[in-house]
């Protein structure tokens, strides 16, 4: 069983310019440029901390098998989506980089129309392995600069690891820090071979600590996290709004395709089928997944990552921002299903003994409060 990344494909993710704006749910929101191509025009765009924006629907590349990835890229920037989320976990990215070159040479988009995201996988963590785990990124997806590039997990491993990983494959964050990986990211970025840079599945507690590390000089500028009506993270929420750090969910759906090795139990609760969110779908004309992808981004303000292998389906998921509004009763409802439920659950990464524990993986023992309480202390530093 011993590999490197390829065995993640099937088990693991966590996950411009501007014209007109308006604010939806207290979140300044943008459409994209009209030097931008036609199909681009009427995608919703969250402006970050930078001068970059990012389109509030991105396609998902996990889970894709290679030999559908470029094709299925292709689909989904035919459809419209113009953000597109990889990682050389998910073990497509090449595959992903002919399906995007073959849009270009088609001329369905241009490079500049498109938000491409990528990871940093646990292995490459050390300082020396940053910029070649990026190179080969870039190669595979045949890009020149990466849109976005993000820590996949704050958990460090060796080379070669079985999955999940023993206690002696497993790097404490003491021994590599998450600071001396970031100074690399940032260097990155000084280079022009990222424009932005971010975190995913970090908690409160591991941004804050980030954030007010000295030796930060760019501050992220995304968190990606699981998130959806089970799981609605309000706390980081509060502690990201407070920071100007956009939030970018995954399994918006609550990723009921997941592969049984990842946290997946045989009673456990489906989100598309709950009552609340199947009675709202009919009252609105609309599927359960429409429901959900809109309350991500126009209720809850974020990014939202979904896939699908129906073009179709594609532009539905598109539809669903725009082509229905919840109202205040419904908005309610849907923000009583908080049941703290995560399908993408990290338990995968702790091991008996090892440096790694769902307490320090998610850190819920502290508290928004407590970790804006010394803001003042913070001087600004660059976006």
């Amino acid at each position: 069983r011993s590999s490197d990344l390829p065995i993640t494909k099937s088990i693991i993710a966590a996950r411009v310019s501007v014209c007109s704006s308006r604010v939806i749910s207290g979140i300044k929101v943008t459409s994209q440029s009209k030097k931008q191509s036609n199909k681009n025009e009427n995608m919703r765009a969250f402006q970050l901390a930078t001068k970059y924006s990012i389109p509030a629907l991105g396609f998902g590349t996990w889970n894709v098998p290679a030999e559908e990835a470029g094709k299925l890229v292709e689909l989904a920037i035919g459809a419209g989506y113009r953000h597109i989320d990889c990682a050389p976990a998910y073990a497509n990215e090449a595959e992903v980089g002919a399906g995007l070159t073959k849009c270009f040479e088609k001329g369905v988009a241009k490079r500049e129309d498109l938000f491409i995201t990528s990871k940093l996988w646990n292995t490459k963590h050390k300082p020396e392995d940053v910029r070649p785990a990026l190179l080969q990124t870039l190669k595979d997806l045949q890009l020149d600069y990466l849109d976005l590039f993000l820590i996949h997990w704050p958990v460090a491993l060796k080379d070669g690891h079985d999955f999940p990983p023993t206690k002696e494959q497993q790097i404490s964050l003491d021994d590599c820090p998450i600071a001396s990986t970031w100074t690399e990211m940032e260097k990155a970025v000084d280079d022009g071979l990222v424009r932005s840079i971010g975190v995913s599945n970090f908690s409160a507690k591991k941004l804050d600590d980030l954030v007010k590390d000295p030796q930060t000089r760019i501050l992220p500028v995304i968190n990606q996290v699981e998130c959806h009506p089970y799981l609605q993270l309000k706390d980081l929420h509060t502690y990201c709004a407070a920071k100007s750090i956009h939030l970018t969910g995954y399994s918006p759906l609550g990723s009921p395709a997941r592969p049984d090795g990842v946290s997946k139990l045989d009673n456990e609760p489906i989100l598309l089928d709950d009552p609340v969110v199947v009675e709202m779908a009919k009252k609105y004309n609309v599927s359960p997944a429409q429901i959900l992808i809109h309350w991500g981004v126009v209720v809850g303000g974020r990014s939202v990552l979904c896939k699908s292998s129906s073009t179709e389906r594609m532009k539905l998921n598109i539809a669903s921002i725009d082509a229905f509004t919840l109202d205040d009763e419904d908005k309610e409802k849907l923000a009583g299903l908080e049941k703290h439920r995560r399908y993408i659950t990290g338990e995968f990464w702790v091991c008996p003994d090892g440096p790694y524990t769902m307490e320090n993986i998610w850190d819920e023992q502290y508290t928004v409060e407590s970790l804006l309480m010394t803001d003042e202390t913070l001087i600004q530093r660059e976006r």
